[in-house]
């Protein structure tokens, strides 16, 4: 019989997205989920230092390289990652942070129309419909999924930066935030 952690990194290596802890423990049935857990820590501190990590993200754990070994990477598959648009860049941080959110109220705040890159979006996996608002006409409600967790390495929506966090980073050198409302 293999070891659990041995399974375990098995399962991490083979899923294409992340696992849960409820999916995990229906794999190894019958192992607690304090057990999953200290296997998952001990696959972690194991990878520490190598190409390989164990990260939490989107409400679960998976295998990926190292960030910084990303060139590498990219030059053995010989291809671009799909990247976004500055308009899809935009109108997905208005919906990660003001989610849930309609069309108008995005298009309100760019300014132009959003239809296409709405779509893209949708493509992508990266916003999902969650509802629709309360009032006439009923506007679909968008939101960010899992996939939008997985593709920018979030655990949660709380780990997104806060505005002051943001503006230091748009800030120049020695503005930090000056003169803005």
């Amino acid at each position: 019989m293999e070891s659990l952690e041995a399974i375990l990194e098995a399962l991490l290596f083979a899923s294409g997205c992340p696992l849960s802890l409820d999916k995990i423990q229906e794999v190894l049935e019958g192992v607690s989920r304090h057990e999953v857990r200290k296997i998952i820590q001990g696959l972690q501190c194991r990878y520490t230092g190598g190409g390989i990590q164990i990260l939490e993200v989107a409400g679960g754990y998976m295998m990926a390289t190292r960030a910084e070994l990303h060139p590498w990477v990219q030059k053995l598959q010989r291809s671009r990652p799909a990247k976004l648009s500055r308009a899809a860049l935009e109108t997905l941080a208005l919906v990660a942070f003001r989610q849930p959110i309609t069309r108008a109220e995005i298009e309100e705040v760019r300014g132009v129309s959003v239809d296409g890159v709405l779509r893209t979006l949708f493509e992508r996996n990266l916003i999902r419909i969650v509802g629709r608002k309360a009032v006439v006409g009923r506007p679909i409600l968008y939101g960010t999924t899992k996939e939008f967790l997985r593709y920018f390495g979030f655990r949660d929506l709380s780990e997104l930066p806060t505005l002051k966090e943001i503006e230091a980073l748009t800030a120049g050198p020695g503005q930090e935030g000056e003169g803005r409302p």
